[in-house]
């Protein structure tokens, strides 16, 4: 298995248009996030990088959404790095993180800023590549080099889990999509009968997957010790002692 920290940084893409068949991807995960982001409560949903920044998750009830990108964009609300935010500590209610680890110099780093500015409690939402499926096997062949997902890092479903379980996360939901090579550019179908199929039978062969947890924290609170501080004193059966006599109680 490679470290997590790499010394070179990833080429990091710009938008979807970067990826191959990158809008039909990010229709399919706000497609699937449109039902379940109905449940995410608060004030304030972060969307983290540049792919993260394209998904309008529309059903959300949370009003202000906003973006952080590591470079001014035309959807840019705060420019800062994702190992290093600009955020104050349980400050943020929901994080979408859309293939952000798959592009990162250092995944641990982020995972521990997610960790410090989200609320107890709140909800979390990590997109990332599987490097089982037909798209991470093409990542090792030789052509397209020019292609970003050869600069993308595939960390497992398991192993991003680990990582999320360690870090206080409860996993809440996990969802497979898009069963396709992707390098080669076909056109993505997910209202087809094979897709369904793949989804139900082959789901460990999908090329992306989609976590949704929530943070977990055990409160410290103080449970006063029920200790006696004055003995109780009950002479039952007890002698008595009389001048000149002996009384025995009952």
């Amino acid at each position: 298995m490679k470290p997590a920290l790499t010394h070179t940084a990833p080429q990091y893409p710009n938008s979807w248009q970067d990826l191959p068949m990158g809008e039909a991807l990010r229709d399919i995960v706000e497609a699937t996030l449109a039902e379940s982001s109905r449940q995410f409560f608060g004030y304030h949903l972060l969307r983290l990088g540049n792919l993260s920044s394209e998904i309008t998750l529309a059903q959300c009830p949370i009003k202000h959404k906003f973006n952080l990108t590591r470079k001014t964009q035309d959807y840019s609300h705060v420019v800062g790095k994702p190992d290093s935010l600009p955020i104050a500590e349980n400050s943020v209610d929901a994080i979408l993180l859309t293939h952000e680890l798959d592009f990162a110099k250092d995944p641990h780093q982020i995972l521990r800023e997610v960790v410090r500015t989200i609320i107890p409690n709140g909800h979390l939402v990590l997109v990332g590549f599987n490097p089982w499926s037909l798209c991470g096997l093409f990542k090792y062949l030789p052509f397209k080099r020019s292609n970003p997902l050869h600069q993308a890092r595939f960390f497992s479903l398991t192993r991003t889990k680990d990582w999320l379980h360690l870090l206080g996360f409860e996993i809440t939901s996990v969802r497979r999509s898009v069963f396709s090579e992707l390098f080669l550019g076909r056109r993505l179908a997910p209202e087809s009968n094979w897709l369904t199929w793949c989804e139900k039978y082959l789901g460990w062969l999908s090329a992306i997957y989609i976590i949704e947890a929530r943070k977990r924290e055990i409160p410290l609170s103080l449970i006063k010790p029920k200790w006696n501080t004055k003995a109780k004193f009950a002479p039952v059966g007890a002698t008595t002692w009389r001048t000149g006599s002996m009384k025995v109680d009952n």
